[in-house]
């Protein structure tokens, strides 16, 4: 799975990804993968200007438009796009990191 995508534009290159702070903001502005396909024509320009914070986050929002215009394939963009968006929330449940020594554990107790 594509973890960032690469964009050429204007003799600049543009590098979208996700990370868990980058998707909190998202949250917080008010966006929700679950709504993506309910509220297309403002989940999808939540979801592709997002995907600038973390590398890009002075882009202007009119840039971000153009490029997002100019682009073809966009649903396979959104597609894309989604999956990289899941992945940074799903590192919250991931336990890659578990087999590391001092690591804490956790039990539920009564």
């Amino acid at each position: 799975m594509a973890k960032k995508i690469s964009i050429p534009y204007n003799g600049k290159k543009y590098v979208l990804e996700f990370t868990r702070s980058t998707v909190s903001a998202m949250e917080k502005a008010g966006f929700s993968i679950n709504e993506l396909s309910e509220k297309p024509a403002t989940m999808i320009p939540m979801l592709f200007s997002g995907a600038f914070a973390a590398n890009h986050p002075n882009t202007k929002v009119a840039t971000i438009n153009k490029i997002y215009d100019g682009l073809s394939n966009k649903s396979g963009l959104v597609k894309v796009l989604t999956e990289m968006y899941s992945e940074a929330v799903y590192t919250l449940l991931s336990d890659e990191d578990e087999e590391n020594e001092g690591n804490p554990g956790w039990e539920a107790v009564e």
